[in-house]
């Protein structure tokens, strides 16, 4: 069995970044960029007021001077003269400074009477000026290739005046969920069967990942049904499937996607949940094939695909952040294989983050994966914990789960 990390080293390894588009800033929202941003412009373009009030000479600005007023600067309009000595231009916010000006006498420190303004309060040079290029420079990049744009990155990128951005498509996620036993949510449930979780929650680990799920039905255990199914996925930048990874009698994935071209690289990994799993290529098309039980396939989600889903969309070094946390409970040694633990959060008296395993861990209890706020990580061959121990674990919020 392969380690967890060498697992995902290969399947990172194999894939490249979908190729780039260029889209509108408003519908650039949470897209990679393919390309760097680099500001068009200066921002701001010339030294300008922070704040309402005087631009005045810092010199002739003493308290108890009285000055001259010569016109106004609004934001947008700037003052065609020269501040001289013994003169005032009345600005606002954002305004241009003009030529002449070393400072801006605040409108509270100041006491203006038809045109003539008090000084009430001794200005320093350079006091409340926002000097050309505080920003940025023109030609300064702003936003690096790689980036999931962010709220904030966008009014950057806005500053920057570019009204398009070069963007990597989303990829597209192929899912494919097997087994007789499953049904669609909604229709009748055969005797014996379940409902089918998995399409859908990959669906979504799928879009929180920036990918674009597209769900197939459901196909039968029959080897010319898989088959028939996965061509149906041609033209996705990646197919997963849900069951059929293992190695019993109906477990057809491998057997049935033989013949359409699938080349095997590795199957099995040591973790738990999900040690069923199967990476390839069928024809061109990347395949990751997830273990059938609810949990594990979102556990090896997590693990696997969230960061396929990130490299083809050009972050091919991003995976789920580890973070660090005290123990609530007590664990006991762990064996050979890489553990998941399915985890609540709390903060501890001292204010510390503390992770509490829920006691039942069995793979199936979906109920028990939905109410967890992270995944508590233990290394094959870990020795008992005691609580209060530091651990790393996943917060499923980090990942948008």
């Amino acid at each position: 069995m392969l380690s967890v990390e060498e697992a995902r080293a290969r399947i990172l390894g194999a894939l490249q970044p979908v190729g780039a588009e260029t889209v509108a800033l408003s519908e650039a929202w949470n897209r990679v960029l393919a390309a760097p941003v680099h500001a068009r412009l200066t921002q701001p373009p010339a030294d300008v007021s922070a704040m309402d009030g005087y631009a005045v000479r810092a010199a002739d600005a003493v308290e108890g001077a009285e000055l001259r007023l010569i016109g106004a600067a609004p934001a947008g309009h700037p003052f065609a003269g020269a501040v001289g000595a013994g003169e005032a231009v009345r600005i606002f916010t954002g305004a241009v400074v003009p030529a002449g000006a070393d400072a801006i006498l605040l409108q509270e420190d100041a006491r203006a009477s038809g045109d003539s303004v008090v000084v009430t309060e001794t200005v320093r040079t350079g006091r409340w000026i926002r000097r050309a290029g505080l920003d940025f420079r023109e030609g300064e990049e702003l936003l690096p290739a790689g980036r999931r744009l962010t709220a904030r990155d966008i009014g950057l990128a806005a500053a920057g005046n570019h009204p398009w951005l070069s963007v990597h498509r989303a990829p597209r996620i192929g899912i494919l969920a097997t087994g007789d036993e499953i049904s669609l949510p909604g229709d009748p449930v055969a005797p014996g069967g379940i409902v089918s979780s998995n399409a859908h929650a990959l669906a979504a680990l799928v879009r929180s990942a920036g990918g674009v799920p597209l769900v197939l039905p459901i196909a039968r255990d029959d080897v010319s049904a898989i088959a028939a199914a996965a061509r149906g996925a041609r033209g996705c930048d990646l197919l997963v499937t849900a069951g059929g990874a293992s190695v019993g009698e109906h477990d057809l994935v491998q057997r049935a996607l033989g013949p359409e071209g699938f080349a095997l690289d590795f199957w099995k990994i040591a973790m738990r949940p999900g040690k069923p799993l199967i990476w390839g290529r069928l024809g061109d098309t990347p395949l990751l094939g997830l273990p059938g039980n609810p949990v594990s396939s979102l556990v090896c989600g997590i693990v696997f695909l969230w960061p396929a889903i990130a490299a083809l969309g050009g972050r091919p070094d991003l995976a789920a952040p580890l973070r660090r946390a005290k123990l609530g409970a007590p664990l006991g040694e762990n064996d050979r294989r890489a553990d998941y633990l399915r985890a609540t959060l709390s903060m501890d008296a001292e204010g510390r983050r503390a992770v509490t395993p829920f006691e039942t861990q069995d793979s199936s209890m979906l109920k028990t994966m939905a109410r967890a706020e992270a995944l508590l990580l233990r290394a094959p061959h870990a020795p008992p914990l005691e609580a209060g121990s530091t651990v790393e674990i996943i917060i499923l919020a980090d990942l948008g789960l």
